[in-house]
């Protein structure tokens, strides 16, 4: 029997980074009366992962629901960053609709094209926030020819350029239809989700069908499978079976254990539920994702989207510098290997090899970012290793090279311009556009190799005095573009172990910029600064200066050194080049070169 769930909504919240996704999920909740009056709410409640709510970005998307006049819209909050676009493909096959969020004065951004594409490709409906109306140059009206626009040019049918258009402000929690009016609620927005969005349908009588969108993992009951039932019902202890559309011989049998569904940021346990409901069930041991779950008798997997392929690939190694072992926890290849591949079980666009060597593996992933948040998580854990420089994976076709494309929008005051064209026409980038944009801004759109964007940012942020904003997102694989010119700067290092002196560490800082501060422990190899000069320079910075009867060793303290340079893992990643490693534990990173030994390295360049 085919039934129609007028009580129940599903909606993905779509959108570029930064445009306010999270910040509207929060004020939904907190309207919607889930929190007690007195209770305290975080901000950003739904970014519940240190690295999330300390860089302001979502990287996992975060299932919640609310209830609107006894109506329950279960709703995804998904990530903005081009990086974790697997996220947002396969969230987007529990839905039935999208909001899809704009910023009122950035207006359209290269991720809000393509996670629009992506909902459109599903025939999603789509709801229209102009979101940040609050902001003094805000341009709601301009911003919604844009977005028309860009319907336009992603071929939405008709039915898209009837799409409602809703004027919020996530952060005061106001949402209103009409820009004149004036609201102090998100009623208005409540109303045309439930007015715009289909309510889930399917056959509550058919055999069971549970197509899993995402996976969770918890050390009491294992893997947990998140997705929305595609037809029939669900009941604790029922048994089932896991088949895959790709692996259609492996059937798996389970028996599921407990069944939950959301409310508010809580999973609440159920005894069974029906067709069009979000759920997340335990008991499916084995269970990956873009699996179903089906009746034991009628074992009918669903197809599932494809999710995109790495581009990028960084070589993660025992750690084997002098300083090896004495500050992480986890330090041995077997160690490391069962963590890479525990990752697998939740991230969809990562990729994990074994090598030649059985203490290396090879890690792909979507960008830089995608694997640094990796790496991030895994040195907080107590993990102790290293990583190379980042390198883009190519494909071979008909005996041609291939190298993934990445289309990048860059926002940049006029003064600039130049600078960032000059800096991109090296690094092969093509111009395709240049609009001007409002505030002596203009928009610059670039076509360009994956590989010249490695380290460019830093140089971007320097060449446009920390004003310019950079998005890139992958664009497809083009012919390979030719050689790019690395960085120009040369590494000073290290010439002896020890503990790095004021007095050593002065007359270096005459050679190039340090990255150490005096009592910094270093050793033979390790790279302490940079070299303009573009030489790879060996120093002392261990010396201790003499007592002599004309002068005391501690006038040292007089010694002006000039700032060192604090790096983030994601510069160090970019500066970083083929013949150096970071050494990662969970208190420092270190840069050094693969070959430690001064005479050895000098033979091995001859």
């Amino acid at each position: 029997m085919q039934i129609t769930r007028d009580d129940l909504r599903n909606i993905a919240i779509i959108a570029h980074v930064d445009h306010g996704k999270t910040t509207l999920v929060d004020s939904m909740l907190k309207q919607s009366g889930i929190f007690r009056k007195n209770q305290v709410v975080e901000d950003r409640v739904m970014d519940s992962n240190e690295i999330e709510r300390e860089r302001g970005i979502t990287i996992l998307s975060k299932n919640t629901a609310i209830y609107y006049k006894d109506i329950k819209i279960n709703i995804v909050d998904t990530p903005g960053h081009a990086d974790f676009g697997g996220e947002v493909e396969r969230v987007l096959k529990m839905v039935n609709g999208v909001v899809l969020l704009v910023d009122a004065f950035e207006g359209p951004m290269p991720q809000t094209k393509f996670v629009l594409k992506k909902a459109f490709e599903l025939d999603l409906p789509a709801v229209v926030c102009i979101n940040k109306i609050d902001r003094p140059e805000a341009r709601p009206e301009e911003v919604i020819d844009e977005v028309l626009d860009l319907f336009i040019e992603l071929g939405a049918g008709e039915e898209y350029l009837d799409s409602p258009f809703i004027f919020t402000s996530a952060k005061e929690g106001i949402a209103t239809i009409d820009l004149e009016e004036k609201k102090d609620n998100m009623e208005d927005l409540f109303e045309t989700i439930i007015n715009y969005i289909p309510e889930p349908k399917g056959d509550i009588d058919g055999p069971l069908q549970v197509l899993i969108s995402t996976i969770d993992y918890n050390d009491y009951v294992g893997r947990i499978g998140i997705g929305k039932i595609e037809r029939g019902k669900v009941k604790t202890n029922q048994e089932a079976l896991i088949v895959n559309l790709e692996r259609k011989d492996e059937i798996k049998k389970v028996k599921i254990t407990n069944i939950y569904e959301f409310e508010g940021l809580n999973r609440v346990e159920v005894e069974e539920s029906t067709v069009g409901s979000i759920i997340a069930v335990t008991g499916v041991e084995g269970i990956h994702i873009g699996d179903t779950i089906c009746h034991v008798e009628n074992p009918e997997p669903l197809p599932f989207v494809k999710i995109s392929e790495p581009t990028i690939a960084i070589t993660f190694s025992v750690n084997n510098s002098p300083f090896a072992g004495k500050e992480g926890k986890y330090v041995t290849s077997r160690q490391i290997r069962n963590r890479l591949f525990k990752e697998l079980q939740t991230d969809v666009s990562l990729r994990v090899e074994e090598t030649d060597s059985t203490d290396a593996f090879k890690v792909s992933g979507r960008g830089e970012l995608h694997l640094s948040v990796l790496i991030e998580n895994m040195r907080r854990e107590g993990y102790e290793f290293q990583v190379s420089k980042p390198e883009v994976l190519y494909k071979y076709e008909d005996g041609k090279r291939l190298e993934p494309m990445e289309i990048v929008t860059i926002d940049v005051m006029e003064a600039y311009i130049g600078a960032v064209i000059e800096k991109l026409g090296m690094r092969k980038g093509e111009l395709i556009s240049m609009t001007e944009a409002n505030g002596g801004y203009a928009r610059l759109v670039f076509s360009i190799p994956a590989r010249g964007l490695i380290g460019y940012r830093g140089e971007f942020m320097t060449d446009t005095k920390g004003n310019g904003i950079l998005n890139s997102v992958f664009d497809s694989y083009g012919p390979y573009k030719g050689d790019i010119p690395t960085r120009k700067e040369g590494s000073l290092i290290s010439f002896e172990t020890g503990e790095a002196t004021a007095y050593g560490l002065y007359s270096a800082q005459d050679r190039g910029i340090l990255f150490i501060t005096p009592g910094t422990k270093v050793y033979e190899g390790m790279v302490i600064g940079s070299n303009p000069k573009g030489m790879d320079i060996e120093i002392n910075v261990c010396k201790k200066k003499h007592q002599s009867n004309i002068r005391a060793s501690g006038s040292d303290e007089a010694l002006r050194l000039s700032p060192p340079r604090q790096m983030s893992l994601e510069e160090a990643l970019e500066f970083i080049e083929e013949d150096e490693l970071i050494e990662i534990t969970p208190t420092n990173f270190r840069i050094r070169k693969k070959i430690l030994d001064t005479n050895k390295r000098y033979k091995s360049k001859k």
